[in-house]
C-alpha cells in the first residue's frame, strides 16, 4: 500500500496519545491526551476503531471542525 498524505480542511488538529478505547454497542470513546493535562474525547463508530486500528499507546491527531460552539457557566 503506498503512503499517502491526507488533506484535510479542518484547522483545529491536536496532536496526543490515545489513553483509553471504551467500546459500547455500537460506538466507542476515544480519549486522547493532547499535553498539559488536556483530554479530548471522540465518540466514533466501532467499525471507523477496527478500521484505524486505534489502541491505548497509539499517536493520533484528534481533528475539530463546528459550526457552533456552546458555552456554559456554573
Amino acid at each position: 500500500m503506498e503512503n499517502r498524505i491526507m488533506k484535510i480542511s479542518a484547522r483545529n488538529q491536536l496532536k496526543g496519545t490515545i489513553v483509553d478505547v471504551v467500546k459500547g454497542a455500537t460506538t466507542s470513546h476515544v480519549r486522547i491526551d493532547i499535553g498539559g493535562g488536556a483530554i479530548v474525547t471522540a465518540a466514533i463508530t466501532n467499525e471507523a476503531v477496527e478500521e484505524l486500528k486505534l489502541a491505548k499507546g497509539k499517536s493520533a491527531t484528534a481533528l475539530i471542525k463546528a459550526s457552533d460552539v456552546l458555552v456554559a457557566i456554573d
